[in-house]
């Protein structure tokens, strides 16, 4: 599980909001359930060795890490809800202008700080770029944030122009184009030829889940007794045998189960599965 030194980030999801207590190994079990995972990263702190609260999986496909954004967002490890998010939206993201100039950073604000503060308005396109010096590597206090779309990026300009991040007031602006004619971005030729790719977009195949998909709780690891399990990928769910009978509309689950269960000289193994799951674990 330790970092690789090429990371397939089509296929790899960032996990934020994570408590000091969770582990790779625990984020290795939960991510596991939406696909086969590559790869797990938790960055440590280089001096007391502690996570910084956020990580990197990386799963087999693309197809799964959406799916793991879809069905793991929100997930409560520890007591915190966990963010699981895709920094990169396509393999070649599509740069529209919604580019925003960041101006006057204290120099402790990195990377992943600025991605915690302006996802919340949007989906980002591309990792946050803070400008560093060369030799040093130290911030020079200016950084560039690019997100999919220009209402995301009025939003963030709206509501941090002029807010205080970590010491310093920073300044939040378009930023300026690299044709070298001082234009910025945003302009209304932009956000028509934008507007105008939006409706050429294909509907996208990975939307969020609706409410019904979320399933009971699996109360094997220890640090998500609050964990939530949604509808699991196609390949878990053909390993199921024999088929679960259908509930019966307003019916309680349990009810149906119990009514439903098995004759005895019937499927075994399947009696044996379904005692294991209904073994009580008390919360360690």
């Amino acid at each position: 599980m330790s970092i690789q030194t090429e990371r397939n980030q089509e296929a790899t999801v960032y996990i934020g909001n994570l408590d000091e207590r969770v582990t790779s190994q625990l984020i290795w079990e939960l991510m596991v359930q939406a696909g086969p995972v590559v790869n797990v990263h938790l960055p440590k702190d280089r001096v007391t060795q502690m996570t910084q609260g956020y990580g990197f999986c990386e799963f087999q496909t693309e197809e799964d890490a959406s799916y793991a954004v879809n069905i793991m967002n929100m997930v409560k490890l520890y007591g915190k809800p966990i963010r699981v998010n895709k920094a990169l939206a396509d393999k070649k993201p599509v740069d529209i202008g919604a580019n925003l100039f960041i101006s006057n950073l204290d120099p402790d604000i990195d990377e992943k700080a600025l991605f915690d503060t302006f996802i919340s308005f949007g989906t980002i396109v591309l990792t946050p770029k803070i400008v560093r010096d060369a030799e040093t590597g130290i911030s020079k206090g200016y950084a560039f944030v690019c997100f999919d779309s220009f209402e995301a990026s009025d939003s963030a300009i709206s509501s941090m122009d002029g807010q205080y991040l970590a010491t310093k007031k920073i300044s939040v602006d378009y930023a300026i184009k690299k044709d070298g004619k001082g234009e910025k971005h945003g302009s209304a030729a932009e956000r028509l030829l934008a507007a105008q790719a939006k409706k050429n977009q294909p509907t996208a195949i990975n939307a969020p889940l609706p409410p019904q998909a979320i399933a009971a709780a699996p109360p094997s690891l220890h640090g998500y007794q609050n964990f939530q399990t949604q509808q699991f990928p196609p390949y878990q769910q053909q390993q199921q045998y024999p088929p679960q009978p259908a509930v019966p509309y307003g019916m309680n689950p349990i009810m149906a189960q119990q009514n439903m269960q098995p004759h005895a000289n019937m499927y075994p193994q399947y009696q044996q599965q379904q005692q294991q799951q209904h073994m009580y674990y008390p919360n360690q």
